[in-house]
């Protein structure tokens, strides 16, 4: 105890001395030097604690732009979905518009409504799947069309789905008219997904352009739906009957919703 109490009270002889002497600048020549000495120490500890400071910030904004930007990345794929979902919304009320349309051209006919749900695997454009069936009270032997014409008929029916064969698989055959000069013929499908017009009698005027429609013939379509356009002529004056290539109206590459023609009075028709 004796000896901490004679350290301390020379500790505080020293410093008193010391605080003297600075008022006095005696020390003035010392502290000179040891600021001489010390300053380039005090200047790269400075330098080194504010670069420290700036990698610190550096890190800390990148951190906080690397947040926003995975913010404002998660609201672009929230606007991209949404802008996804209201093109189809739009796209899907165009097509039910037009659908929409064509049965208020044809009044007297009874439709069931159907999305399309497969295709030909082969891609030849024979047939297609509709998500309607029995239970829809579908049967063979049904027309399916859309706004832009004749699609085909149904072939096959199951509870909840049916087959269509369309007109321009090879096995189709459907009775035609020529819209102008009335003239008749049988609308056949081709491999590939073509079709033409065969049995036009031989003395028949025909004309490239010429729009192609569904007679009634046989009570299997409705008369006046549109089959498609005369795209040529193939005439041969030995045959008995003429022949002529035919573009459909209807792309059935991008069929989605279909009609199907429930029931219809014979003979009534828009045209």
């Amino acid at each position: 105890m004796r000896r901490r109490s004679t350290n301390f009270l020379i500790l505080l002889l020293v410093a008193i001395l010391i605080l003297i002497l600075h008022q006095a600048n005696a020390l003035q020549p010392i502290e000179n030097t040891l600021l001489t000495v010390l300053s380039p120490v005090a200047y790269a500890l400075t330098y080194i604690g504010d670069q420290a400071r700036e990698v610190s910030q550096t890190v800390y904004d990148l951190a906080e732009l690397r947040r926003r930007n995975e913010e404002l990345q998660g609201l672009v794929d929230k606007l991209m979905i949404e802008n996804v979902r209201l093109k189809e919304i739009e796209s899907e009320n165009k097509t039910l518009l037009a659908l929409l349309n064509f049965v208020e051209a044809y009044p007297t006919y009874d439709y069931t409504a159907s999305r399309v749900i497969g295709r030909d695997p082969g891609n030849l454009l024979g047939y297609i799947l509709i998500d309607a069936g029995r239970r829809s009270g579908l049967q063979p032997g049904m027309a399916v069309v859309t706004e832009r014409g004749l699609v085909g008929q149904i072939i096959y029916v199951g509870d909840t789905t049916s087959k269509v064969l369309l007109i321009t698989d090879p096995l189709s055959a459907v009775n035609a008219v020529l819209q102008t000069s009335r003239a008749t013929g049988i609308v056949k499908g081709q491999a590939g997904g073509q079709c033409y017009l065969d049995e036009i009698p031989q003395g028949a005027a025909i004309e490239i352009g010429d729009i192609v429609l569904t007679s009634g013939l046989g009570g299997n379509f409705p008369r006046g739906l549109v089959i498609g356009q005369i795209t040529e002529l193939k005439k041969q004056d030995t045959a008995m009957f003429q022949q002529a290539a035919l573009r459909p109206t209807v792309d059935f590459n991008r069929l989605e919703v279909v009609l199907v023609v429930n029931h219809y009075e014979q003979g009534t028709s828009a045209n």
